[in-house]
């Protein structure tokens, strides 16, 4: 584990760095949890995460997020809401730019054409050809609707 880190895990450095220096406590906060997340896989796995793994947990921490969000929502606790959504906008930050839903549309259509799918019972095959062209720039609850839209279940 001593190669140079990848692109995000040094932009996430940079982003305790200046943190630290300019008394952000909420980011520093948020990138200290988000590094020890990494840090955690990385010995949890034995070696150095690439971007593709940090966005992974990036997209997995963003899902707990919004489950948060909404049950905190539920629950009446605002001060909360707005700490959690704080934190959601920081992980978002490292993901890709998200995907339009035009963008999304045309790329199902492909792969609905590429896995020679006709019915609901395809949606697997699809999802096998689209999700590797999607991966970090589209929710997978977002695809997996768009998908079954289209295929008419």
């Amino acid at each position: 584990m001593s190669e140079a880190p990848s692109g995000l895990k040094a932009r996430l450095s940079d982003t305790m760095k200046s943190a630290m220096k300019s008394g952000n406590k909420d980011e520093l906060a948020f990138a200290r949890n988000f590094h020890a997340v990494i840090r955690k896989k990385e010995i949890d796995d034995r070696k150095d995460l690439d971007d593709a793994e940090v966005q992974k947990i990036a997209m997995t921490l963003i899902k707990q997020r919004q489950d948060s969000i909404d049950q905190f929502k539920k629950g009446g606790r605002e001060d909360l809401v707005t700490r959690e959504e704080a934190e959601l906008k920081f992980l978002q930050s490292f993901l890709p730019q998200q995907m339009g839903d035009d963008e999304l549309k045309k790329l199902v259509q492909v792969s609905i054409t590429e896995a020679q799918a006709t019915t609901a019972k395809d949606m697997g095959k699809v999802m096998k050809v689209l999700l590797p062209k999607v991966q970090g720039r589209a929710d997978g609850k977002r695809v997996n609707e768009m998908v079954r839209s289209l295929l008419g279940t």
